[in-house]
């Protein structure tokens, strides 16, 4: 692995004696110079396209390490267009976790997970099924590789997870979910993450690395120390002393009593709207084009007040969605949050995410 902010890189080799660590080792070491100046996305496919035909001559120079390869999951953060872009080949994974939603951001290329997008098995029996380790794309075996490249909006407070598959065997996106969500601190999660899996049979290196996007003008912690991963920063109480409102002198008369009687509505509606807003949930596009999950109203106020909140951004352009599709994205249908989540779900098993 490689952890050098703003560049982070997980590789997990194969091959007989040692060659899975060789090819591995080479894969990241494509990576110790940093990315170029420049589009991020070619940089990265550039790297990853390196990395592949240096493990591919090495593996035909020495008989020793023929047949090797590795996978690799690289993300690299675009502070300019505020994304992480990632590349990815192979069957380790990369993940966001946003308001409690845990999204996986890559798709394994291994043969079970493509028998599970043609439909021939179901989720559950790809979960255990014996031929789950084959992968169909990896750095070596050919000369040229293909790589998934994409760029994920990224916002403050978003943690991100590069592992291998020695995790994502062992704990399904659910627990790690309640791991990550549960833990105080990068490190913590961590562990936990890799103490939970061995606990569950550790049957392969487990790798895993976090990184947390925060917002330059508030860090989450201060230099040296490890920030909290989920809870937001909270203000204390107030201190002895603290002024908590203005007094102002009353008043009285009929003038006095409509405007606080309008102001008293005005709250109640307000406060109305803010809980109406709060129980409803709707599909829409992305500024990148994507299908995303929105929490609120589909409405703007006046002077940029937005009455919704981006929750989940899928990797599904809707535009390459179906006619039936794209209208049940672009028309904004309220919903409740099981119905939303389900069809957002049901929209990625549809494109293969």
């Amino acid at each position: 692995m490689l952890v050098r902010e703003p560049l982070f890189v997980v590789a997990d080799g194969m091959g007989g004696a040692q060659a899975g660590e060789v090819a591995s080792m080479t894969a990241v070491q494509a990576f110790e110079g940093g990315l170029p100046p420049g589009d991020p996305e070619e940089a990265l496919r550039d790297a990853i396209g390196l990395a592949n035909r240096t493990i591919h001559n090495q593996a035909h120079a020495d008989a020793s390490l023929a047949g090797m390869g590795t996978t690799i999951t690289a993300a690299a953060v675009n502070q300019e267009a505020e994304a992480i872009v990632i590349g990815h080949v192979g069957d380790s994974r990369a993940y966001r976790l946003r308001d409690g939603i845990l999204q996986r951001l890559t798709r394994d290329h291994s043969l079970v997970e493509e028998m599970r997008r043609r439909g021939q098995i179901t989720e559950a029996q790809a979960e255990d099924h014996p031929q789950r380790s084959i992968i169909t794309r990896a750095l070596g075996p050919e000369p040229e590789v293909e790589a998934d490249i994409q760029s994920v909006p990224s916002a403050p407070g978003d943690l991100f997870m590069l592992c291998s598959d020695g995790l994502t065997t062992m704990l399904g996106d659910e627990r790690i979910k309640e791991l990550l969500t549960g833990a105080t601190s990068l490190e913590a999660a961590t562990n936990a993450l890799v103490d939970e899996a061995n606990r569950a049979g550790g049957r392969d290196n487990i790798t895993v690395v976090l990184f947390l996007v925060e917002d330059p003008a508030n860090p989450l912690a201060a230099p040296g120390e490890q920030p909290t991963l989920i809870a937001p920063p909270r203000r204390g109480p107030v201190e002895d002393g603290a002024v908590t409102g203005v007094p102002h002198k009353r008043r009285t008369g009929a003038i006095a009593f409509r405007i606080a009687l309008g102001l008293a509505v005005l709250a109640v509606v307000a406060g109305g709207l803010f809980y109406a807003s709060r129980q409803v949930w709707f599909l829409g596009t992305d500024s990148a084009g994507r299908v995303a999950l929105y929490q609120g109203l589909p409405y703007e106020l006046p002077f940029g007040i937005s009455m919704y909140t981006e929750k989940y951004s899928t990797a599904v352009q809707t535009g390459k969605l179906s006619t039936q599709r794209q209208d049940s994205v672009t028309g904004h249908s309220l919903r409740s949050k099981n119905d939303a989540t389900s069809l957002i779900e049901d929209i990625e098993t549809r494109e293969g995410i």
